[in-house]
């Protein structure tokens, strides 16, 4: 793990486990995925970014250990697991889920993921 990373978790070091266990999936569902550590967000992209963690507050009742997952998709997902869901831009979904424990790296999810990194490689 780089330092820039294990910065990032300095506040919230219950928190790295979860990004560990999606990092290494992503890493299989998206395998040319590049990670970019920013000061409020670790950032996903193959040639645009398609998602990123951070520790946005989606909830208004939030666990003490908890990541925001957040990506985009040409369609709203109407999901239970969606805890806010934005169209910034007409046919551009920004989904916001809330991760409070590893088993949430599912398959599911990360389907989803592999799908937004495909979307974003449609942007011109």
């Amino acid at each position: 793990m780089d330092t820039e990373t294990i910065l990032f978790f300095d506040g919230h070091p219950a928190a790295l486990p979860l990004y560990e266990v999606l990092l290494k999936k992503l890493k299989i569902y998206v395998p040319e995925v590049e990670i970019r550590v920013q000061k409020t967000q670790i950032s996903f992209y193959r040639k645009h970014l398609f998602g990123c963690v951070s520790f946005l507050p989606v909830r208004k009742q939030r666990p003490e250990c908890f990541l925001t997952l957040t990506f985009g998709l040409g369609y709203a997902l109407g999901h239970p697991r969606v805890d806010q869901m934005t169209e910034p831009y007409p046919g551009r979904y920004t989904h916001h889920i809330m991760l409070t424990g590893t088993e949430d790296a599912d398959e599911e999810l990360m389907n989803w993921l592999a799908e937004a990194a495909a979307f974003a490689a449609t942007k011109k």
